[in-house]
């Protein structure tokens, strides 16, 4: 038995990444108290089993020696639709217990003080949305700045630029393009930013300059530039990423 979305006013959601090697293996914890005006939160995360790797391993890895983090705190109201809808249109495991390979446990309380734990069987969705409220908590928490991606597209005739800031705590993202200013709905660029993290970039050869040669190019939010005839790099060759990109921001010309 799940209870109805609508009377749901607590949320918990453990998280464990299972057999994945250190320094990326981590468990989180999520608690989600959804009061009049805002999601109140309580979160904390530990990354796990780094004891026997150096300092130069976990940094190589784009890690730091300490990227456990909690926080207690307010996030915006709008949040709460997003996981009592996912919660509304879950299917559930009749699993107790997550296995070696990690997962998603719930535990959800409503009004009347019942409590029911589940772990759903669309993980992904789970995550791949606790992943965008865990970037609001850092925005939130001033843990980090609003992400910002940037890409540039020279043509013998004309220079394309965009930026596009993805607000996370409030579910809204704001798009330039060349200089002019638009915000856009959350969801309509949901896939793009999904997109944007499925090649493999070569860091080894990015730049911090902007580029103005012919080309097309990107910043994935760290302020280097990848040029994506020689430093993207599909993964999936069922799959063509880069394509795909590049063919989303073409898109966002219409709307200018």
């Amino acid at each position: 038995m799940h209870l109805k979305s609508e009377d749901i006013i607590r949320l918990e959601i453990d998280y464990q990444t299972g057999e994945v090697p250190p320094p990326f293996s981590h468990i989180f914890k999520l608690k989600l108290s959804f009061e009049k005006s805002f999601v109140n939160t309580q979160f904390e995360i530990s990354y796990t089993d780094r004891e026997e790797l150096s300092e130069e391993e976990i940094v190589n890895e784009g890690f730091t020696e300490n990227d456990d983090f909690k926080f207690v705190g307010e996030v915006p109201k709008i949040w709460q639709r997003e996981f009592l809808s996912l919660y509304s249109s879950s299917k559930w495991s009749h699993q107790k217990m997550l296995g070696p390979e990690g997962g998603v446990k719930i535990l959800a309380k409503d009004l009347h003080g019942k409590i029911v734990r589940s772990i759903p069987l669309n993980v992904e969705d789970w995550y791949y949305l606790t992943q965008e409220y865990i970037q609001a908590i850092y925005e939130v928490s001033k843990r980090e700045a609003p992400l910002m991606i940037r890409y540039k597209e020279v043509e013998s005739e004309k220079v394309w630029m965009y930026e596009l800031t993805f607000k996370f705590a409030v579910r809204k993202i704001e798009l330039r393009i060349n200089g002019a200013l638009l915000e856009l709905d959350w969801e309509s660029a949901k896939d793009l930013l999904a997109n944007i993290y499925l090649p493999d970039y070569d860091y080894g050869i990015a730049k911090a300059s902007e580029p103005t040669k012919r080309g097309s190019y990107i910043d994935c939010g760290d302020g280097l530039w990848h040029d994506f005839r020689t430093g993207v790099f599909n993964l999936d060759d069922s799959f063509d990423a880069k394509g795909k990109i590049q063919e989303e921001f073409k898109k966002l010309n219409h709307i200018i």
